[in-house]
């Protein structure tokens, strides 16, 4: 397969992805290096029981001061996703964006179809969301020379979690804008979309009428449910991995009909 597009995308979006790379990884390893400092502090954990809301609010379930429940309170059920998102969703948005200032049709000039262009965006979205993925993963390794022990298996999946449920709303705001055109549409509806999810996911374990919810949540299925003390389970594999395809297929119908000229 040609990867002109795949290339051509990572390198504009080079010093981006450096940025966010880093910058994750640099507040991965604080994270990481304040943790002695809090293992052995009741309070904490006091202090977020008393506040059952708020701690909802940000994510953060169960311990504090435990490994695991340190790393999902502080980066996977909340910054993390957060980040990510911004990459993923920023990037799909821009497809939109290179259609306004004429850069899309430059691309389109190249001896390769539609679809092909677009399967070459989805690639170099995924490989977006892989690389920022291994940075905070290989950042929580480190960890472990700080007493913060977390089984490197379940960390990796639920690492693969969080790179799921971006690469989803990536997908999400491909298809928008490719099916509209207009790159605030796409940021839009799509930052939207994951903050409705959060928040569902996020306060369905203290809002009674917002559990049974919980399970049209994508945060939910990617780091909503215990994934850093249980592994990512097969179901919640199949649901955001077919979320993805399902947005993926959208997007690449939406491409195919989209009228550049309009």
């Amino acid at each position: 397969m040609n990867t002109s597009v795949v290339r051509l995308d990572l390198a504009l979006r080079r010093k981006s992805l450096l940025a966010y790379s880093l910058g994750m990884a640099a507040y991965t390893v604080i994270i990481v290096a304040l943790y002695p400092a809090f293992k052995n502090s009741t309070a904490l954990d006091n202090l977020m029981s008393k506040s059952a809301g708020l701690a909802a609010l940000f994510g953060i379930s169960g311990s504090l001061t435990s490994p695991t429940g340190w790393v999902n309170a502080n980066i996977y059920a909340n910054f993390f996703p957060l980040i990510l998102l911004l990459l993923t969703i920023g990037y799909g948005a821009g497809l939109a964006g290179q259609e306004h200032d004429g850069h899309l049709e430059l691309i389109l000039t190249l001896p390769i179809s539609r679809r092909q262009v677009m399967i070459q965006k989805m690639i170099a979205l995924v490989v977006q969301a892989a690389v920022l993925s291994v940075a905070v993963y290989v950042c929580i390794l480190i960890g472990r020379g700080f007493d913060l022990a977390v089984p490197p298996l379940r960390l990796a999946t639920a690492t693969l979690g969080v790179m799921l449920l971006g690469t989803d709303f990536g997908f999400l705001a491909l298809a928008i804008g490719a099916a509209t055109g207009h790159r605030g549409a796409a940021l839009g509806v799509s930052a939207a979309a994951a903050s409705i999810a959060y928040l569902i996911s996020s306060m369905a374990p203290v809002v009674s009428w917002l559990k049974p919810a919980r399970y049209i949540s994508i945060f939910y299925w990617g780091v909503g449910n215990g994934q850093l003390e249980r592994g990512l389970s097969f179901v919640s594999v199949l649901v955001l991995v077919g979320v993805g395809v399902v947005t993926g297929l959208v997007a690449l119908a939406a491409f195919q009909r989209h009228d550049l000229a309009g």
